[in-house]
């Protein structure tokens, strides 16, 4: 309900609740002007992060999905990586699209699965892979 209403995104609610005032509140500020102001000078790089990205389903297939081999801790930044080795361009809109994020454990979350993950992103980066063999398709 507090998200169906958009009490969740009100920073008011949200610090009568106990959110601890940071700059990252900024994002919740209602005004189109700063928004467009604070995307235009953000100094984080426009990538695909999978919290908030979108992009066309031919550009998924052409990629062929996420890598399967991958486990927690990645595999949306890998597959950013190589949608950008395609030659698509990342857009800025953190100000614009804001996210919630519903905190949950994570018992599947281990160092080994990310090494891997690390292992095949730095893979992706250093052949400028732009299409997984273990996505979509089973190739």
């Amino acid at each position: 309900d507090d998200i169906a209403s958009g009490r969740a995104f009100d920073l008011k609610w949200l610090r009568s609740r106990g959110l601890k005032c940071s700059f990252k509140c900024s994002k919740l500020v209602k005004s189109k002007l700063f928004t467009m102001l604070m995307n235009r000078i953000t100094p984080a790089r426009a990538s695909w992060n999978g919290c908030n990205s979108s992009v066309w389903r031919k550009d998924i297939l052409k990629a062929n999905g996420f890598d399967e081999r991958m486990r927690y801790g990645g595999e949306d930044r890998e597959f950013g990586e190589r949608l950008v080795n395609s030659g698509m361009k990342s857009r800025q809109i953190r100000y614009s699209a804001i996210l919630l994020h519903l905190d949950h454990n994570r018992p599947y979350k281990n160092e080994e699965a990310i090494e891997i993950n690390r292992a095949i992103r730095r893979e992706t980066k250093a052949t400028r892979r732009m299409r997984t063999q273990f996505g979509i398709d089973k190739e």
